[in-house]
């Protein structure tokens, strides 16, 4: 008995060794998987889609820099306003890929509400919430225009910013930085345009559609004409003769036309009245790079000095 004693003995401690053992295996097993997880979460990818140009040039300044964060245009960049615009294959692709949505509101994308109602897991941001907005002409509705007042438009940016950096915490920070770095630039713009065209006398203008609102509203210009009421359909014989009248009686020396629509219409007002015709820009499509915004409304104030001088 004695002899078989130490022999049991040492079977026990041999057990206990190995499982032991097997339990720090188990332990550094655990931490690895602990460890790969927290990289999967560091380098997860997140694709936002845009509904079109002004609000992809917004998120792209807002998402700057941030690794796996990937902003696309739902729609193609030289797609205009989105007035008559139906979904495509493609921007349906676009849509399925992403996480987010970010839009303009205030119904210019109200053509997707029946896609997105199916799509129940995306999020949407609708940067124009909180702006006052201004109602259109009869039954339109409200203009939804709002990014060509670039006070509207810096609330709209940091309205996309909190939303993503609410939605995406792990990125919070940056999206703050890149946020407050772009309105910075924006308010630097909005001083440098209005210090040019506060001091204008001419402050009547005739715009090619409704697009301008909100852009007359930030620089005190009294819009009294707009040539097309629908973009790319041509005024009435009563709308033209109309607007005709209000450029001879006020005077007006510029008319305003738009570099994504045809100026047939602009030319056959300003043959009857003596007024040139310029071209403003509504911001709507442009080159996909982030300053796209700036340089184009800058492109506009030299337009309009020359214009209203």
């Amino acid at each position: 008995m004695d002899l078989k004693k130490p022999k049991f003995l040492w079977l026990v401690v041999l057990s206990l060794l190995i499982l032991a053992l097997s339990g720090c295996g188990a332990n550094k097993e655990s931490k690895a998987t602990v460890g790969q997880t927290t990289n999967i979460k560091n380098e997860r990818s997140l694709t936002i889609a845009t509904s079109f140009y002004p609000m992809y040039i917004f998120t792209l300044n807002v998402a700057k820099d941030i690794p796996n964060v990937n902003v696309v245009s739902l729609t193609k960049p030289m797609t205009g306003c989105l007035h008559d615009y139906a979904v495509t294959p493609d921007d349906m692709r676009n849509l399925e890929g992403a996480q987010i949505l970010i839009t303009n509101g205030a119904g210019m994308e109200s053509f997707m509400d029946k896609v997105t109602g199916q799509m129940p897991d995306l999020k949407i941001i609708e940067s124009s919430q909180g702006i006052s907005l201004i109602e259109g002409d009869g039954d339109e509705g409200d203009n939804p225009h709002v990014w060509l007042s670039i006070t509207d438009a810096i609330t709209q940016v940091k309205t996309i910013g909190d939303q993503l950096a609410s939605l995406d915490p792990y990125n919070a920070a940056k999206y703050q930085e890149n946020t407050q770095a772009y309105i910075e630039k924006l308010q630097v713009l909005r001083t440098k345009m209005h210090q040019t065209l506060d001091g204008i006398q001419q402050r009547n203008i005739v715009t090619f559609h409704e697009a301008f609102p909100y852009f007359a509203k930030e620089f005190d210009l009294t819009i009294v004409g707009v040539i097309e009421r629908e973009p790319g359909s041509a005024p009435s014989a009563q709308e033209l003769s109309e607007t005709i009248g209000q450029v001879k009686s006020l005077k007006i020396k510029a008319l305003f036309a738009e570099p994504q629509y045809p100026v047939k219409a602009a030319d056959s007002i300003a043959k009857e009245t003596g007024a040139k015709v310029y071209t403003l820009d509504p911001i709507v499509t442009g080159p996909m790079e982030a300053d796209a915004y700036i340089k184009l409304m800058e492109s506009n104030l030299i337009t309009l000095q020359e214009a209203l001088k």
